[in-house]
């Protein structure tokens, strides 16, 4: 092959760190001689279709590192889920481009569409090289220890805890907040790395690993807000009740109404506050709490500028690059994955490349030790797990420790 063009684009929800895996892929190109030019699609696999490409080849390095260290898709990005008939008008257009590597950044579905184009263009005789470079703040990627981008969206959620924690402290009463994640915990279980204290909260965190029962559920805020005046609460959007019906359905349809769905039929849970208005109305209805309070992070988490955990940033870069000397070094295909080396002190990660069908449209959840038999909270060993993946740089608050003054005169209520 005597001339290789190269083509990245980017899929599904933007991270805070995915720029860095572009950047990291083009550079990593850009560095072999044989490479003769490097294009972008707009909006992924959209833009492949519709033959929207910009020229990398030599767009500046400076304005590259600016362009890593922002959040979102630079190139854009779509949800489009490619069938095979989609993946053959993308065949035509990368054999009329004369592109001999693709590299696609995204998650569950973007691996399944270079699984797609890959069997198409062997189909077809074309000698195509497809890489999966991995990415999703939902951390739901088969054969990795976590998936860029979780990293930055969990620092994110944990700062927001502490926060929210601190301002409930301030004025006691419920605190609600509903985090990304319709089939995997990881994220909303991150909101346990916002405690210092053994009373801080989140006090109570629901994954979508676990039944979700209401009255079970009520009876946990009750207990923690009688024992500690306050309570505060992170449930994952996607929490269910046994019959696997979202309890954001049940609860709207308790009240004669109906949840939203997307595009794709399913019932939409992010980019709405319902879930989050839900829950409070039943702890005030049914518990009588007067302050109870809802919040719904939704995008806030994916690309919250200034809070990236300089892991995520390192290893997303890394990727990008690792899966550009895969396909150029050694003809590969495949899906990048990271790794953790238990056998090293410390936090060492590793990179390996697994087959498209280990990771294609499948989904990884939570393992059983970091959920608490309760399926109200995390354990240590998620905690444990997550730490290090935060980096150098979080956030922690401070408290008052002055002892308290004795009172003189009869308490006034």
């Amino acid at each position: 092959m005597s001339q290789i063009k190269v083509l990245v684009a980017q899929g599904g929800g933007p991270t805070a760190v995915i720029n860095q895996s572009l950047v990291g892929a083009v550079l990593a190109a850009r560095a072999f001689t044989k490479v003769q030019a490097v294009y972008g699609a707009r909006h992924g696999v959209r833009g492949v279709l519709q033959e929207d490409f910009v020229d990398l080849t030599s767009e500046d390095i400076n304005h590259l590192e600016r362009v890593a260290a922002s959040p979102a898709s630079a190139l854009g990005s779509t949800r489009d889920k490619p069938d095979t008939a989609y993946c053959l008008q993308m065949l035509e257009v990368i054999k009329a481009h004369g592109i001999t590597h693709f590299f696609y950044i995204g998650g569950n579905d973007s691996s399944d569409t270079v699984r797609i184009l890959m069997e198409e263009s062997q189909r077809a005789g074309h000698a195509l090289s497809g890489l999966h470079i991995p990415k999703t703040i939902d951390n739901d990627l088969m054969g990795n220890d976590h998936t860029p981008g979780f990293p930055s969206a969990a620092k994110f959620v944990a700062q927001a805890f502490a926060g929210a924690d601190l301002d409930n402290a301030a004025l006691p009463g419920v605190y609600v907040a509903v985090v990304m994640g319709r089939h995997a915990g990881f994220l909303t279980a991150a909101a346990a790395l916002a405690r210092q204290g053994v009373d801080d909260g989140p006090h109570l965190i629901y994954l979508p690993e676990r039944v979700f029962d209401i009255d079970r559920f009520l009876a946990d805020v009750k207990c923690t807000h009688e024992r500690l005046g306050r309570c505060v609460v992170a449930v994952s959007e996607g929490v269910h009740d046994a019959s696997g019906q979202p309890i954001i359905s049940q609860l709207a349809q308790r009240k004669g109404g109906s949840a939203e769905r997307d595009a794709h039929g399913n019932v939409q849970l992010s980019g709405t506050g319902a879930l989050a208005d839900l829950l409070c109305e039943e702890i005030k209805n049914r518990l009588g709490i007067k302050r109870v309070r809802g919040d719904t992070f939704g995008y806030l988490q994916r690309s919250f500028l200034g809070c990236v955990s300089d892991v995520d940033a390192r290893e997303a870069r890394d990727v990008g690059a690792v899966a550009v000397r895969m396909a150029l070094t050694h003809g590969a295909s495949g899906s990048v994955a990271i790794r953790r080396d238990a056998s090293a002190p410390g936090y060492v990660s590793e990179y390996a490349l697994q087959p498209l069908e280990a990771v294609a449209a499948k989904t990884r959840v939570m393992d059983a030790s970091f959920i608490h038999e309760a399926g109200n909270d995390v354990t240590p060993a998620f905690v444990e797990y997550l730490r290090p993946l935060l980096g150098s740089n979080l956030l922690q608050a401070a408290r008052l420790r002055s002892r308290p003054v004795a009172k003189r005169l009869k308490p006034q209520g």
